[in-house]
């Protein structure tokens, strides 16, 4: 929207839009990164719904102190409010939303395999709740009890899908994430020292969960060269082994595209 409105020299417009709601809810505030004008825009509304009382709900992976390329002046206002820190269900919580969505759905499950179901899934509860829906579907579209045999096959074929999903494009999605920009900045040919590391993890990461060419992923990753690539992944793994802090960056990312 902001993209068209400037476009279409109605950026005032846009503005008074956003300012005149009651609530506002952002999720992945921090892919505001790096955008100077979309980020001066969104100062002046959050200032105008801050003075009038209204509500502003922002979401992202990280804290405000964990930003970069985040004006001063944002990060402090993301500070004004209440932070809360939204972890992984814990295994009592997964059993309850088991319970609960079995419960909303008229559906009677054995006690062995609920808690099979919340020791094996463990991410995120949209997963947890589709890996129900698919043993309560398969059993009764075969007519099949639900037993424990019946939840492992299930499991095993919804966690074998979700690794067969990863691609470039999502390797890319995930590595722009976690260094809070845009996929066209990592593919931009900027060379700041963050972006080019981030970029230099994507194609790492390509050619270890794809079966891409290096041509291929250098293609796909910002019209780079099949050489670029090889060089990506020599200094992704010096860097692992001597500096502490990418160590970090390669291990957290490995977390997020294996789950």
């Amino acid at each position: 929207q902001y993209i068209e409105s400037v476009k279409k020299n109605n950026r005032n417009d846009f503005i008074h839009f956003y300012q005149i709601i009651d609530v506002l809810i952002v999720d992945d505030i921090q892919l505001l990164s790096g955008k100077a004008g979309t980020q001066d825009v969104f100062f002046h509304i959050f200032n105008h719904l801050h003075q009038n009382g209204k509500q502003v709900i922002l979401t992202s992976d990280k804290a405000p102190v964990d930003m970069i390329d985040i004006e001063q002046r944002l990060l402090s206002r993301f500070k004004w409010g209440l932070s809360a820190e939204l972890n992984h269900p814990d295994y009592d919580t997964r059993v309850a939303i088991i319970k609960n969505k079995l419960y909303r759905d008229g559906v009677e499950m054995p006690e062995d395999i609920i808690e099979f179901l919340a020791n094996n899934i463990k991410t995120n509860i949209r997963e947890l709740e589709g890996a129900i829906i698919s043993l309560i579907a398969h059993s009764s579209f075969n007519k099949r009890e639900i037993t424990i045999d019946l939840a492992k096959k299930i499991v095993d074929n919804y966690v074998k899908h979700t690794k067969r999903e990863v691609s470039i494009d999502y390797i890319q999605k995930v590595v722009s994430e976690y260094f809070q920009m845009d996929v066209d900045t990592l593919q931009s040919k900027t060379r700041k020292r963050h972006i080019v590391q981030a970029r230099q993890l994507a194609m790492f990461f390509a050619k270890k969960f794809t079966k891409a060419s290096l041509a291929s992923i250098g293609s796909q990753i910002g019209q780079r060269d099949h050489a670029t690539v090889l060089h990506a992944c020599k200094t992704v793994d010096n860097l692992s082994s001597t500096d502490k802090q990418f160590r970090k960056y390669v291990e957290d990312l490995q977390k997020k595209l294996t789950l």
